[in-house]
């Protein structure tokens, strides 16, 4: 008697056929053949066809290499919302909608207005502590509510009284250059170190990236002055052990030789002290080719000549290796020679407007900035 009823206990009822309309087979297959489809929509569009094939909930579960209660959540999922009820991930515990209000509106208070006596900013653990719930708890809340106090955005507005101006005036040579003369972006990339590594990195196979030591050997350092021809994308370049007045001097006679004569010259350069300095000036003066426009202080983002000198870090110094100051610059000369061979000149689109109108935004916001600080 007793060995019945633990035969009859024990037996497994067939799962039934899941019942799935033409329509929705066709969007369960879709999301599985779909190469961008998430895995996890996959895995329980497979569930689903499987199930509707008349397969079993043990048969579903060891190929697929899921347990059954995956299976059944799914199924079920299915069988009251569709292909909707399997696109969405299920509902897992408690959300920040069932947190009372007022425990809310103290994280978020605190959030915004304090911070921790021993720390700059809150983490999910010391707020959790502070106002007496789970940092999961915390942690829905900041998510539902937009709030990272972990993050920080940098930002520096120039401070320049003609900042309109030299905007208006950069941005006009970018946008209507002027018949029959040259743009150049002109500035110096100083201080680049020659590092070398203090031992051999390991090359990159596969299944490991390459290696290469934290600690480096420094070997000096050189001046790069560089000028981006906006016309066309090439650069003129050399570099030099300073960036005084003297060695700017030779840099623009330099481009003096390197350009057409009978071209003007209008170079877009930043506040550096010798860029104006008396006998720049001077030179200046005799070679009335050359029209010099400045960008505001404190917006180096203006000069396009900094977006060729982010390429060129990323491409060519960063990861290298030079056992000297002399190694460095036949370095940084090939990628100009190289670059030259097929330029691609850098495209200005925003327009005076369009750049005050978000500086304006953030200048809204600044009083704020400073206040949380």
């Amino acid at each position: 008697m007793m060995a019945g009823l633990c035969y009859d206990f024990c037996m497994w009822k067939p799962a039934s056929v899941l019942p799935v309309t033409p329509e929705q087979r066709r969007t369960l297959a879709a999301w599985v053949s779909a190469k961008t489809t998430p895995q996890r929509v996959v895995l329980r569009s497979r569930i689903c066809l499987s199930a509707a094939d008349g397969q079993s909930n043990n048969a579903i579960s060891k190929d697929l290499r899921i347990s059954r209660p995956t299976i059944l959540l799914w199924r079920e999922r299915f069988k009251k919302l569709g292909p909707a009820g399997i696109g969405e991930d299920a509902s897992h515990g408690w959300s920040s909608r069932r947190t009372d209000e007022a425990t809310v509106k103290k994280i978020i208070d605190r959030t915004l207005q304090t911070h921790p006596p021993d720390a700059t900013h809150w983490s999910t653990r010391t707020m959790a502590k502070a106002v007496g719930v789970s940092h999961a708890t915390v942690a829905r809340v900041w998510e539902a509510h937009g709030l990272q106090p972990h993050r920080m955005e940098t930002f520096k507005l120039s401070k320049d009284k003609h900042f309109v101006e030299k905007l208006t005036d950069v941005v006009g040579l970018y946008l209507n250059p002027p018949d029959k003369a040259l743009v150049l972006c002109v500035d110096e990339k100083s201080q680049i170190q020659a590092l070398d590594r203090t031992q051999p990195g390991l090359p990159m196979k596969k299944g490991r990236c390459g290696t290469m030591t934290h600690d480096y050997k420094r070997n000096g350092t050189t001046c790069l002055f560089a000028a981006l021809n906006m016309l066309d994308g090439t650069i003129i370049g050399t570099c030099y052990p300073r960036h005084r007045h003297e060695e700017f001097l030779k840099f623009l006679q330099m481009i003096h030789r390197s350009t057409p004569r009978r071209r003007d010259l209008h170079l877009i350069l930043d506040n550096y002290g010798t860029h104006t300095h008396p006998i720049i000036k001077e030179w200046l003066v005799k070679h009335p080719r050359f029209h010099l426009h400045f960008t505001p202080t404190s917006a180096s983002w203006l000069n396009m000549i900094e977006r060729w000198f982010g390429e060129l870090t990323r491409k060519r110094i960063r990861r290298g290796t030079f056992a000297s100051v002399a190694e460095l610059i036949r370095a940084i000369s090939e990628y100009i020679q190289i670059h030259n061979q097929e330029p691609k000149p850098f495209v200005w689109v925003k327009k005076v407007d369009q750049i005050l109108a978000k500086i304006a935004k953030i200048d809204h916001c600044k009083p704020v900035i400073e206040t949380l600080h």
